[in-house]
């Protein structure tokens, strides 16, 4: 017996790191040569990583979600001398060994499914849960999921058919009979008619960075039920308060005053007397975070990036203003590290940067609730029974509705709306 180390394999010519997405094998487990033990993320691909040896994990030296350098090794396997000698374990068995031997029912691997084999199920509605998977360990392959969209394309028109005509026997003998029918209806897969490409288009491959947007998004959408608001705050005053500081601001420290820092001092401090805002959703229970740190959301030519602003609530105006700027700076540059883009617990997208003024934001799973700024534009209010020139904004709000209701999100845009129409010289210190 020997150990060998696993090295991150160089998924592409200029790749030279990659991310462990997730592993798809534990300490203990036994693996033969060739079997897919990790799925890695590059800035090119995300693809399974087959193992180099046959033996037993006995460490994995990378967490998920961490990102090493090419050749770096990610587990440690211990293999038989007989596998120097090219001699696979698969290979070594005796074919007098039946089929019913224990690994032959072990089924531990059903339901680690790739993000491909994810993605394929769900644009086709197709039930991996009824799937055998051909894999090891039972693992349900993309071949698995092609085979039985395949299977219900040549039935497909034979099974609407048949419906058809039960619906019609249903019909003739009443009610009751119609409800057992469609009780014991089997489901039809009606496969998704994917889009073909035509004269002039242009095919844009997909970037890991953007399959990782894509695939959040829709679990953000599939499991978390939305729900959206929208109030308009007069911050009139911020605008002037601003204005005054903003040339002294950038000759003293350096960087920019936007608005964008005061808005999240008052979303901070409204978390912070709210914090069932700050929570999310643990399936029987919900967990209130600590921490408030904030999310932000920030548009990259490519894709968009959510870097964090950790313990938020420590941070002066002057700290969320230079914090802000650095995060952007490393948008910008392509410096964001992982660590950059964990541990947010609620999330700030300032789309009025774009001059939009109402959005539905998609919340950033699994936090609760993400906040959109829109644009600051002048427009004719009422105050004090008189029309007046203010600069008025939208903020736009998704919660999860399993989390949050109605009243508690009120009262949290309310004491943000007051905070931002009080800002003044008097009792908005920068530092």
């Amino acid at each position: 017996m020997s150990i060998e180390k696993m090295a991150m394999p160089q998924l592409g010519e200029s790749v030279t790191e990659g991310t462990i997405s997730q592993w798809l094998v534990s300490v203990g487990d036994s693996v033969n040569k060739y079997d897919p033990i990790a799925e890695v993320t590059t800035d090119k691909v995300n693809a399974e990583v087959p193992s180099s040896f046959s033996g037993k994990i006995t460490e994995l030296l990378a967490e998920e979600g961490e990102t090493l350098p090419v050749g770096q090794p990610i587990c440690s396997i211990e293999v038989e001398s007989a596998e120097h000698e090219g001699v696979s374990s698969q290979e070594r068995r005796s074919p007098a060994v039946p089929v019913s031997e224990p690994e032959a029912n072990d089924t531990s691997m059903k339901k680690r499914y790739s993000p491909a084999v994810h993605r394929l199920a769900q644009e086709n509605h197709v039930d991996l849960e009824k799937l055998t998977g051909s894999g090891r360990s039972g693992r349900i392959t993309r071949k698995d999921v092609e085979k039985f969209i395949a299977a219900g394309s040549e039935t497909i028109s034979g099974k609407v058919s048949e419906k058809r005509d039960d619906l019609t026997r249903t019909e003739q003998t009443g009610a009751a009979s119609f409800s057992e029918a469609a009780r014991q209806a089997a489901p039809i897969q009606i496969p998704v008619q994917r889009a073909q490409n035509e004269a002039g288009d242009v095919d844009v491959p997909l970037t890991g960075v953007r399959r990782a947007i894509a695939n959040n998004m829709v679990r953000s959408k599939h499991e978390i039920p939305h729900a959206w608001t929208m109030i308009e705050v007069d911050v009139t005053n911020l605008v002037n308060y601003r204005n005054q500081i903003k040339n002294t601001f950038l000759k003293k420290e350096g960087h920019k005053l936007t608005y964008l820092p005061f808005f999240i001092k008052a979303i901070v401090a409204a978390l912070k007397e709210y914090p069932r805002m700050n929570s999310t959703w643990a399936g029987d229970k919900i967990i209130e975070k600590k921490a408030v740190s904030i999310s932000l959301a920030v548009a990259a030519e490519d894709a968009l990036y959510v870097p964090v602003i950790r313990n938020a609530d420590e941070k002066s105006i002057k700290g969320l203003a230079i914090a802000v700027d650095d995060l952007a700076s490393k948008v910008r540059n392509n410096r964001l590290s992982p660590d950059d883009m964990r541990g947010g617990t609620f999330t700030v997208n300032n789309t009025g940067s774009f001059g939009s003024i109402q959005s539905q934001p998609i919340i950033n799973y699994p936090q609760a609730a993400i906040l959109s700024i829109e644009s600051i534009v002048k427009r004719p209010v009422v105050v004090n029974n008189m029309i007046a020139i203010r600069d008025m904004v939208n903020l736009c709000i998704s919660i999860d509705h399993r989390v949050l209701d109605g009243l508690i999100t009120g009262h949290f845009l309310a004491r943000i709306k007051e905070l931002l129409e009080n800002i003044s010289a008097e009792n908005t210190p920068i530092y």
